[in-house]
């Protein structure tokens, strides 16, 4: 070997990277759960608080585009830590598509509840005492009525469907996943929330609903922002593993 080979190959063997270090037990178990504390706390502050401070002014838009930046944002920060979840639907199809291990499930639906607590308390904590009563603490009070509770829990079961098959085809599934997939969360939350807001309130996500219920007490067909985006969640998860998944997710016609 010549003597610039000789040089070539010791300086590469000095810059060589050295073998990342397995992720110790706080990062395989508690950091995650943290991770989807922090970001549903900060998901569900920052949406309470646009339909608070807004309540008589805000429309479909201002809550739409703050709702979905808002994933947007946070799934891009939190994706290496905990996949950014933040919503129990989305663990639920993850899981069933085989994108977690099932030790994991219970303890980020937890993380996901309390953050949804833990933001509507924050919301109320900033916003102002009048807005806060006329807004119900941005607890979805849409629904007066039995006349209006079909076509609710059917959006919810759709519109949730339609961002959880985002999340899967875009994070899970090998074949179409994609880096935009945070724009693409985030925007498809927009776009549910311009089409259906007006029908349902556009939840998709019961720690949204169920942390402004607990601080405010409302509770009026709350019912109907856990089985329509539940269901919706599995509708997608099913979807993905019978039809669009790929040869490793897809259970049939493989």
């Amino acid at each position: 070997m010549e003597m610039g080979e000789v040089e070539s190959s010791l300086m590469s063997s000095e810059t060589k990277t050295p073998p990342a270090r397995p992720p110790n037990k706080f990062e395989r178990l508690y950091q995650p759960c943290l991770g989807e504390l922090v970001g549903t706390t900060f998901f569900v502050f920052i949406g309470c608080v646009s339909v608070i401070e807004n309540v008589e002014s805000a429309g479909r838009l201002q809550p739409a585009l703050v709702h979905g930046l808002a994933v947007a944002v946070m799934v891009a920060c939190m994706a290496e830590i905990s996949g950014s979840h933040f919503n129990p639907p989305f663990t639920l199809a993850i899981y069933l598509c085989g994108g977690m291990e099932m030790n994991m499930v219970l303890p980020y639906l937890a993380s996901q509840l309390l953050g949804g607590v833990l933001g509507a308390a924050m919301a109320k904590g900033m916003t102002s005492g009048e807005n806060y009563t006329k807004a119900n603490g941005a607890a979805f009070a849409l629904l007066q009525s039995n006349d209006e509770i079909g076509g609710a829990v059917f959006g919810e079961v759709a519109m949730t469907c339609l961002v959880t098959m985002v999340v899967l085809l875009g994070a899970v599934n090998a074949k179409t996943r994609s880096p935009l997939v945070p724009f693409m969360v985030g925007c498809t939350v927009i776009i549910n929330i311009l089409a259906g807001g007006d029908v349902s309130g556009t939840c998709l996500n019961p720690a949204r609903a169920f942390g402004p219920a607990i601080v405010n007490n409302y509770w009026t067909y709350h019912w109907v922002y856990w089985v329509g985006p539940i269901t919706g969640g599995l509708v997608a998860a099913a979807l993905v593993r019978l039809l669009l998944g790929d040869r490793e997710i897809r259970l049939i016609l493989k």
